[in-house]
């Protein structure tokens, strides 16, 4: 049976010289703890403490990396026990799922899914041969048998994979009642919330007056007028800060922005309220809110995260029978120095404000991006997301971006994902491609090591302590 090893030079540079330096750097920082600052992770996980269920709904179904790959060679969500809005039955035999996505696993071979699923098999798990048909059972066997001890409740993983901090995200409406929990365990220093009110702020959403009317009635404002409304907004962003809070994150569907006068934007506000507003008019609003919540951020101190271009629920077929984020939200073109401009025009200039900016169109980084970040104070870029979280796509970025924004207009990295026994798979090979990628510059004689092993621990440590304000 094939092995199971992790090389202890993966991802560095096959010139003996430069992976020699590569080593070097990486030998410094591999150790480091973990911060995990923008994520999707459960917090009822932390806040019940409880042991996860089994291999195929820990590692697979959280998982649409995993599952998106499957489906694209045919083999049917129902089949892999993704749970239809209907309610019409799906696959329940957990073994039988894993079966059949160990029967397939050689479609991930040269994917960033497969560097994670073999990290987490190898070093959390400890099995020493490859994932195939001949060893489904046993993988799912141990899994799950190692999974009921006591040094698997996600608390002592949490220590276990050194991490640090952990932010998961809610939208505005959110309880966050686990969080509460956690209050007091010293856990709530670990796991902290992010706020994301997508829910209250996209006009587009067929229960956005609904929503609107629930935040009036969770902090007491009139939320029917723009002033109410505005306010109920500052509560909230409050009530997450007291939950651990130190960001934001818009996942709007481009980075348009707008400066409307008050009374232009009540207006607006009052035909979104009535359904009434066409589709630019909804994408004028959610271009005003996201200057209005830049206003907030310097008001309040929290951290602005932007990440546009994903064309959210692309197979209607998918969406309407599963429902959201299952593997059909695809890349889409992506304006950022036009879009932005009413923003940075009001509050651009202003260092309190703090906003990272994130990308799924690679064909920005060098030409707009960049550009962006190297001049205004207010902005710093978000590394290689979602669709790039790859070795090749975090070198893309920096060989694209540094000439002209340098290391210190970036943030170092986040994982954004809801896989919690691959973030520190995730963080590993995003520490050795920036070795890698300093390497080559020590090598060049642009850098010298000692520089670049500060860089190193920049990348890695400080720079996302200190974008998301964490020190």
């Amino acid at each position: 049976m094939a092995a199971l090893t992790l090389h202890p030079d993966r991802l560095f540079p096959s010139d003996p010289t430069v992976r020699a330096i590569a080593q070097r750097l990486y030998r410094e920082i591999a150790g480091l703890p973990i911060v995990s600052p923008h994520g999707h992770t459960d917090p009822k996980w932390f806040a019940d403490n409880a042991n996860f269920d089994n291999a195929t709904s820990l590692l697979l179904l959280p998982d649409h990396y995993v599952f998106r790959m499957l489906y694209s060679q045919g083999i049917s969500l129902e089949s892999l026990g993704i749970r239809r809005k209907d309610g019409v039955a799906v696959e329940s035999d957990y073994r039988k799922i894993f079966q059949t996505f160990a029967s397939h696993y050689h479609l991930f071979r040269g994917t960033p899914s497969r560097m994670w699923l073999d990290h987490v098999f190898s070093e959390v798990f400890g099995f020493t041969q490859a994932l195939t048909t001949a060893t489904a059972d046993n993988f799912y066997d141990s899994i799950n048998a190692q999974l009921v001890k006591p040094e698997f409740k996600p608390r002592t993983l949490l220590d276990r994979f050194n991490i640090e901090l952990l932010a998961t995200t809610e939208g505005a409406l959110n309880s966050l009642k686990y969080h509460s929990a956690l209050k007091g365990t010293g856990y709530d220093k670990k796991v902290i919330t992010t706020f994301r009110p997508d829910d209250v702020v996209d006009a587009d959403r067929a229960d956005f007056a609904a929503n609107v009317q629930k935040l009036g009635e969770l902090t007491g404002q009139d939320t029917q007028s723009w002033d109410g409304y505005l306010q109920a907004l500052r509560i909230r962003r409050q009530f997450f800060r007291d939950h651990g809070a130190t960001a934001t994150d818009h996942g709007h569907p481009t980075a348009k922005t707008a400066d409307l006068s008050k009374a232009e934007a009540a207006a607006l506000f009052a035909l979104c309220l009535k359904g009434e507003a066409s589709t630019q008019q909804t994408e004028l609003f959610r271009a005003q809110m996201l200057t209005e919540m830049a206003g907030m951020s310097i008001e309040d101190g929290m951290t602005m995260q932007i990440h546009p271009g994903a064309f959210r629920n692309h197979n209607p077929v998918i969406f309407q029978n599963f429902g959201p984020d299952k593997g059909a939200d695809i890349p889409s073109p992506t304006e950022f120095v036009s879009n932005l401009k009413p923003l940075l025009d009001k509050y651009g200039n202003n260092s309190d404000l703090k906003i990272i900016l994130f990308t799924l169109d690679e064909t920005t980084y060098a030409r707009e991006l960049a550009p962006l970040a190297g001049h205004y104070p207010c902005l710093k870029l978000g590394p290689a997301w979602w669709f790039h979280d790859s070795p090749e796509g975090m070198l893309r970025f920096r060989h694209q971006v540094t000439e002209t924004a340098g290391f210190y207009n970036t943030v170092g990295f986040n994982d954004d994902t809801r896989a919690f026994f691959s973030i520190p798979a995730r963080h590993d090979v995003a520490r050795r491609i920036d070795c890698r990628f300093l390497a080559g510059l020590v090598a060049e004689h642009r850098l010298g090591e000692d520089e670049a092993a500060e860089l190193a621990y920049q990348l890695t440590y400080g720079l996302v302590k200190k974008a998301y304000q964490l020190a």
